[in-house]
């Protein structure tokens, strides 16, 4: 079911039938690198990765990360784009990613722009943040272009490494 439409995007729910394009795109360097190994390496685990993510948030919250694709013929899948709550922040949560080939082509800020508009416009959030890896400069300059600013920097639950949090003002 298609959730949002911008000039060149379809942003839909995300169903099982999605599972081959999420076992890629969970796979891709570029999300390992800058957001992280979900593990997801066979189609079970990718549909069990988006009955427990994404459907299980829209059923719960009654938003979720839906798939970006192009309009035409097709709808190609290009990435995914939503929002999330996750249990260690407070606040609602903006999150993208995109396919390397389609990245530097104003896709992103495209569909982020449009969730942003819906999370204030439809869902009546009152605030929404963004994370990134503090190293993850060009996730930061688009964050930036969205209108959101940097908070603050905070450890990850994991231990591991560390969040830059970004926000819309208030």
């Amino acid at each position: 079911m298609m959730v949002l439409e911008t000039e060149r995007l379809t942003l839909r729910q995300m169903s099982e039938a999605d599972a081959a394009f999420m076992l890629g795109l969970l796979n891709e360097p570029s999300w390992l690198q800058n957001i992280g190994d979900r593990g997801v390496r066979t189609l079970a685990q990718a549909r069990d990765y988006i009955r427990q993510g994404p459907m299980a948030m829209l059923e719960g919250r009654g938003f979720s990360f839906y798939i970006v694709a192009l309009k035409g013929p097709g709808q190609t899948p290009i990435g995914m784009c939503g929002l999330t709550q996750r249990e260690f922040l407070a606040d609602v949560d903006l999150g993208y990613a995109l396919l390397p080939q389609y990245c530097g082509q104003g896709y992103a800020f495209e569909a982020a722009a449009a969730t942003l508009v819906y999370a204030k416009d439809v869902l009546k959030l009152p605030r929404v943040i963004a994370i990134t890896r503090p190293e993850n400069q060009v996730s930061q300059g688009l964050l930036r272009k969205l209108g959101l600013q940097w908070e603050c920097r905070r450890p990850h639950p994991d231990g591991n490494r560390e969040l830059d949090v970004f926000a819309l003002p208030c």
